[in-house]
Order: structure tokens, then sequence, then C-alpha cells
């Protein structure tokens, strides 16, 4: 047997003493797979309004 390192008086100290979040509402599992592809090209190629130049991720809400 191997020595323990620290004592087994402090087990599980940072877990005891963090706070207690409660959990959030349960939300709706996300894709994966084909399915999440499927999902990114509709998205991008499907939905997406014919504009010049460069698709933007996420755009500023002041630019055109």
């Amino acid at each position: 047997m191997g020595k323990v390192h620290g004592s087994l008086a402090r087990a599980g100290k940072v877990k005891g003493q963090t706070p207690k979040v409660a959990k959030a509402e349960d939300k709706k599992k996300k894709r994966t797979g084909r399915a999440k592809k499927r999902i990114l090209y509709t998205r991008r190629f499907v939905n997406a309004v014919a504009t010049f130049g460069k698709r933007r991720m996420n755009p500023s809400p002041n630019s055109k």
C-alpha cells in the first residue's frame, strides 16, 4: 500500500465549501452528428439572404 497524500480528514473540503447552485430548467438536447451538420447547412446556405462580400457569423447591430 502506498502512502496517502494529505490526511483523509480533509477529503472533499473544496466540494463541501463551494456554494450550491440550483439546476437550470431542463434544456432541449443539442443535435449531434449528421443532424447538426444539416442544421448548419440550412442556416448558412438555405436561409441566408444574398448579400455581397463576406458572410459574417456575428454581425454588429449597426452594420448593413
